[in-house]
């Protein structure tokens, strides 16, 4: 932005920016969720030059969020989660795919757990999440059977939960978790399967089974339930029952 209007920032001002933007969409055909994570981008660097006493007024302020048509995102049927368990070759994919299914976890927060992380009696675990936060969440008793299974077939001194297959036996990053997911959803021949689908599954599954969406909100570490009902799809076919109960 800096390089194309080429003015001081003090000289910049919000007709310039609105100008910016319209020409960014029309030379790149960039879709609106992309404009808009611009305008909030440069939103942030001027916030941050007002602070700074840098300039004396945002011209972002007058610049409205961009509306955006919002898709309806997939989530797994119940049909694809058993072909993805059926498709793993090794307990430890199966025990990675049972605890993103169970928890809702990020990838990230994954990643960073230690065996001395999980508490197995109470099928449950601390993951440290967005902004370091730390939130207590749970899985199943399927989920503690393949990582009990799992961590039986260690032979590696490692103190992380997952690590490679092949030595050295390094912690498990989020690339290395993101192609093994990904590698099962071929395997399977499913569409578009990445470890963040199992969130926002568990999600709608929980909401789906009458689960009050602030405890979902907890579970997955949103700080604004309305991320956290952008996560979940409700079943269609439940809305129409509720209906029938409750206004016919």
């Amino acid at each position: 932005m800096l390089d194309t209007t080429n003015l001081p920032i003090d000289e910049i001002t919000t007709e310039i920016l609105r100008n910016y933007l319209a020409n960014y969409k029309n030379n790149s055909n960039a879709g609106m969720v992309t404009i808009d994570n611009i305008r909030r981008t440069l939103s942030s660097f001027f916030a941050w030059l007002e602070n700074e006493d840098y300039i004396v007024k945002s011209p972002v302020r007058r610049i409205h969020k961009v509306k955006a048509t919002k898709k309806v995102k997939e989530t797994f049927t119940d049909e694809n989660l058993e072909k993805l368990r059926d498709t793993c070759s090794n307990v430890r994919d199966l025990a990675i795919l049972e605890l993103l299914i169970s928890t809702g976890m990020r990838v990230g927060e994954l990643t960073r757990l230690n065996i001395s992380d999980m508490n197995f009696q109470e099928r449950s675990c601390v993951v440290l999440g967005k902004d370091n936060s730390e939130r207590e969440v749970y899985f199943s008793a399927k989920s503690k059977m393949y990582m009990k299974k799992y961590l039986e077939t260690r032979t590696d001194n490692s103190e992380a939960l997952f690590v490679s297959l092949i030595k050295p036996y390094n912690r498990l990053g989020i690339s290395g978790i993101e192609i093994a997911i990904r590698n099962l959803g071929k395997e399977a021949n499913i569409n578009k399967v990445h470890p963040h689908k199992f969130r926002r599954t568990m999600a709608t599954m929980a909401i789906d089974k009458g689960m009050p969406v602030e405890q979902v909100q907890k579970l997955l570490g949103h700080i604004k339930i309305d991320t956290t009902m952008e996560y979940a799809m409700v079943n269609q076919n439940n809305v129409k029952n509720s209906h029938r109960k409750y206004v016919t």
